[in-house]
């Protein structure tokens, strides 16, 4: 139970969500305009050049862990996951309104149904954000996800001298 396999879940469920958003490629001049399906990446687009040239996409990104046991609980281990959404388009206001809804499906998902892999649970709060930096034609946002996963029990005793 792997933050991986969490990232493996992940991209199920928003590839699932999004499944029938075409959004705007970006082309040469001249060029007729032409949308397609966002792509989905775990942990970093393949190239740097692919940090333009693969938009629209979703990139999945482990942010941190945590393993803790507070007094008088039950161990938690827990897994912290940025969702970055990348959209292109020459309308600005449009690129806004994409990007916004790119994050809004996967939150109204995650939401939706809190479980991801049957082995998963999203913890509140869920944040998110479209970024107002000056990117155009480039759209940016991101959701912070907050995970509950399957701790990892003790397997040997300790002996204690």
């Amino acid at each position: 139970m792997t933050p991986i396999m969490l990232l493996d879940d992940l991209k199920k469920v928003i590839m699932a969500c999004t499944k029938d958003l075409l959004l705007q490629v970006k082309t040469k001049q001249g060029e007729e305009k032409t949308e397609r399906l966002l792509k989905v990446f775990q942990g970093a687009v393949p190239t740097k050049e692919g940090l333009t040239q693969d938009v629209p996409y979703i990139l999945l990104r482990f942010l941190n862990g945590k393993d803790e046991q507070k007094q008088g609980e039950e161990e938690e281990s827990t897994v912290t996951v940025r969702i970055i959404t990348a959209v292109y388009s020459e309308d600005y206001e449009k690129g806004y309104v994409d990007c916004l809804n790119v994050i809004s499906r996967i939150r109204i998902e995650l939401m939706k149904n809190r479980i991801v892999g049957n082995r998963y649970q999203l913890k509140l709060p869920l944040e998110y954000v479209v970024y107002e930096d000056d990117t155009g034609p480039y759209t940016i946002g991101e959701l912070i996800t907050n995970w509950e996963i399957p701790s990892i029990r003790q397997e040997v005793n300790k002996i204690w001298h």
